[in-house]
């Protein structure tokens, strides 16, 4: 007997800090194959005042980052869930990646995002990509408020969802709308949903 193919899941948002590594973690300590991605062109983390952000390019080490922000303002940066979320991070993968910059990471089967904003990136990114092998992918999107409470909500709502698509077998686009549709019902979001071919 052939053994079932696993599903490759892709969790992306804005800064590959909060929300999609909270939920690449989860996945990850589900037995799911699991990556991560942002779309923005930096990583954005809060800095001392709005109009003083802390910026760096995707590649730079979780690590780094953590480091970067002890030496600036440890108090501040512990007090509002950076240092914490970071330490996470650091257990996770090396450091945050850019969906734009992802090809040579293979194929997946379903990309979940955050944020309609990155929804809309990443189906724009699908669909300006050449179409060699006609395979499909799905987009989800689901709104998640990017704070460390909403990104743990967030996160366990996605591996539901993942779980079920997982245990869909081949058979997913046959019964995506209904299990979107009990879904929502279910937990009373709202999810947007595409097709993509690779």
């Amino acid at each position: 007997m052939e053994a079932k193919r696993k599903m490759r899941f892709a969790m992306v948002c804005s800064s590959n800090m909060n929300r999609s590594m909270e939920a690449h973690s989860l996945l990850g300590r589900a037995g799911l194959d699991v990556a991560s991605y942002g779309t923005g062109t930096h990583v954005k983390l809060p800095g001392p005042s709005l109009h003083e952000p802390n910026v760096y390019d995707f590649g730079t080490p979780y690590n780094a980052i953590y480091d970067d922000l002890r030496r600036k303002d440890p108090d501040l940066y512990k007090r509002n869930g950076l240092l914490p979320m970071l330490k996470r991070n650091t257990s996770v993968k090396l450091a945050p990646q850019r969906w734009q910059d992802n090809a040579s990471d293979g194929l997946f089967d379903v990309i979940f995002t955050f944020e309609e904003r990155v929804f809309d990136l990443v189906v724009d990114d699908m669909h300006n990509r050449e179409q060699r092998m006609l395979k499909n992918a799905l987009i989800i999107n689901m709104d998640v408020k990017d704070n460390h409470e909403e990104a743990g909500v967030g996160a366990k709502l996605a591996l539901d969802l993942c779980q079920k698509l997982e245990g869909a077998d081949d058979d997913w686009e046959e019964i995506i709308d209904a299990l979107i549709i009990t879904f929502e019902k279910q937990h009373k979001r709202k999810l947007t949903y595409n097709m993509a071919f690779y």
